[in-house]
């Protein structure tokens, strides 16, 4: 039975210093939001595996990059798979909420997404370009991206790195969902400036495109961010699938369209629960 007012821990890392964005901001207006059907803590992703034996639902937000705290997130996994917590989003995400080996896997299968290898022996199945974009399997935010020539592959250590060719794009746009429910798409219409993002009005073909990923992922219970670009044959292509603590952007949508956002996601997290 759902508790008439359940009990949320609300994990963000508050004082993490992203690129373009304030993660804080928008965790602050979403928990002043939910607290109104919620009783609501915020702790740092570091308290999470201590305290969150003491509520019905664990709310994964802007946590920052796992890399910065890969065995703390592992121990925290861990405890919850042991003792059945209930997490949000939940924890079997196939996309960057296991790294980024589901880029390799996608690609491999024809999926339609940046060509993307893990080892200098598949370098050749890659477009021949004379930049590479390389990248940790466990990043997030461009923390640890490196752009290289082509003259640089063979001295690269391959451990826990991706290889994808450096693509020049039209612009980025996100997709972003709640469950299963497409909540509203953002797109970048300047390459270089990745956060400065507008709303965007998808076709039918769009959305049949970011719905393959999120069918393929088959979460029940969670917020998703499609991340794609648009090339210059006007393709789309998936850049990065973040299942994890995707940042949402919600100050750069419209009030009534944040609002409806709000509404779905609380009744996502009720039903987490029930």
């Amino acid at each position: 039975m759902t508790p008439a007012r359940p009990r949320v821990l609300y994990v963000s890392d508050l004082a993490y210093d992203a690129r373009g964005r304030r993660y804080c901001d928008e965790d602050i207006y979403l928990t002043s939001r939910l607290r109104a059907r919620f009783d609501l803590a915020v702790c740092h992703p570091l308290d999470a595996r201590a305290l969150m034996a003491d509520f019905d639902l664990v709310v994964v937000r802007n946590s920052g990059p796992v890399l910065n705290y890969r065995a703390e997130y592992d121990a925290f996994r861990a405890a919850a798979a042991a003792t059945g917590a209930r997490v949000y989003t939940e924890l079997t995400g196939k996309g960057d909420m296991a790294g980024k080996q589901y880029l390799i896997d996608l690609f491999a299968g024809g999926y339609p997404v940046i060509p993307t290898v893990d080892r200098l022996a598949d370098a050749g199945r890659l477009p021949e370009t004379s930049r590479y974009v390389t990248k940790p399997k466990f990043g997030a935010d461009s923390a640890g991206l490196l752009i290289v020539d082509r003259a640089e592959l063979p001295g690269l250590d391959y451990t826990d790195l991706l290889v994808q060719p450096f693509i020049d794009f039209e612009y980025e746009v996100s997709f972003y969902y709640v469950d299963h429910d497409f909540q509203y798409a953002l797109h970048a219409p300047r390459p270089d400036r990745r956060w400065d993002v507008e709303p965007y009005e998808p076709d039918e073909a769009d959305l049949a495109f970011a719905r393959r990923f999120i069918d393929w992922n088959d979460i029940t219970h969670g917020i998703q961010r499609v991340d794609a670009c648009r090339t210059r044959e006007g393709a789309l292509l998936l850049v990065e699938l973040e299942d994890l603590n995707p940042y949402l952007s919600l100050d750069r949508v419209a009030p009534a369209c944040r609002d409806r956002f709000v509404e779905a996601m609380t009744k996502a997290l009720l039903r987490s629960v029930s």
